[in-house]
């Protein structure tokens, strides 16, 4: 056998056993995840053991995630972006992956800032995610920063026609720009998506109301 055939050979074994590593770190990935959702202490106990193989990616999402989950929201977000920057951190969209998860980490934090921040790198790899532009308008809507929401959400129906927690989102922004029949539009918008949300139906009656105090101020002029 010459020298290349052996090291073709060779080569294909190293894919494999690649490969086969790769999806058994998947694997244990998505058990860690499920265990996250109903017992987050035991997760995060496996993904610390799990980390000590090694310190592969996959047991530093766990550990973060667990973290997350147990109310550290702080903690693990910082850990995925900084998982996100490593020379290990696997290809772009994983890295978008981690910067997502770790925006929604500050937001349930209460640090809109940072969220923008974060999310906004992951747009940078992923710039048309409807759920990313999605995220980073509920930072800014949280930040009173209603054009830049608007935007993010114009873009990401776009993207996604009829996404419902754009439409719901928006109609947020418009109501706090007075933009009100625009914003009875985009929560009629998110009930045909989601007739059940409560949330959007909450939103629904303080648009319905502050058009109703408008029409008020318009009249009431006239009858002085």
């Amino acid at each position: 056998m010459s020298i290349l055939a052996a090291a073709a050979i060779s080569l294909a074994m190293l894919q494999n056993v690649s490969t086969d590593f790769a999806q058994r770190e998947a694997t244990r990935l998505d058990a860690c995840i499920a265990r996250i959702d109903e017992d987050p202490d035991e997760a995060y106990e496996d993904a610390l053991a799990w980390s000590f193989e090694g310190n592969r990616p996959g047991a530093r999402q766990c550990v973060a995630l667990a973290l997350i989950a147990l109310g550290q929201e702080a903690e693990g977000a910082a850990r995925l972006e900084e998982l996100a920057n490593a020379s290990d951190g696997g290809s772009m969209d994983q890295r978008a992956v981690y910067l997502m998860q770790a925006g929604n980490a500050w937001l349930v934090a209460g640090a809109p800032e940072a969220a923008v921040v974060t999310l906004t790198n992951a747009l940078k790899i992923m710039p048309d995610d409807a759920n990313l532009l999605v995220d980073r308008a509920s930072a800014q809507i949280l930040l009173e920063k209603w054009p830049e929401a608007i935007k993010d959400l114009d873009k990401a129906l776009s993207a996604s026609p009829g996404l419902a927690a754009a439409h719901q989102l928006r109609a947020e922004a418009r109501l706090n720009m007075n933009d009100l029949e625009p914003a009875l539009a985009d929560v009629k918008a998110a009930m045909a998506a989601e007739p059940d949300n409560i949330d959007t139906l909450v939103l629904r009656g303080r648009i319905r109301e502050a058009i109703r105090l408008s029409e008020v101020r318009m009249v009431s002029p006239q009858t002085e």
